[in-house]
């Protein structure tokens, strides 16, 4: 059985879905094209190639695509989001992102902070 991803023409229309919706991603959180290919481990040309759909990505590079944009697959490649958008500021999900890519111990240390700054109120 041949794989559809074989042919030319179907991976550059996958390519092009997914450079898009990675830029829009990418905007959402409010991150530059260089940090995004730093989180996944790419040099920052590659990355900007995948985000102008001139790429398509392998398995492993778009699971971390995912997992660094905080999307899913099926809305990488253009199927509709199962659950509503987040409707959070591009300051709030970038404080969430850069929150999430800390160590437990500065997680707690924020949220103590965070305590100590409400009991004051």
């Amino acid at each position: 059985m041949r794989e559809a991803t074989s042919d030319p023409k179907r991976r550059q229309h996958l390519a092009a879905l997914i450079g898009p919706v990675a830029r829009t991603a990418r905007s959402r959180l409010g991150l530059t094209q260089a940090e995004v290919a730093k989180q996944m481990g790419l040099a920052s040309e590659v990355y900007s190639r995948l985000e102008r759909g001139n790429m398509l990505p392998s398995v492993s590079t778009l699971h971390r695509l995912c997992e660094v944009l905080d999307v899913s697959p099926n809305e990488l490649l253009g199927y509709t989001r199962a659950k509503p958008r987040d409707t959070d500021s591009p300051a709030r999900r970038r404080l969430f992102y850069q929150v999430r890519q800390l160590d437990e111990t500065r997680v707690r240390a924020i949220l103590a902070l965070l305590s100590a700054g409400k009991s004051h109120e």
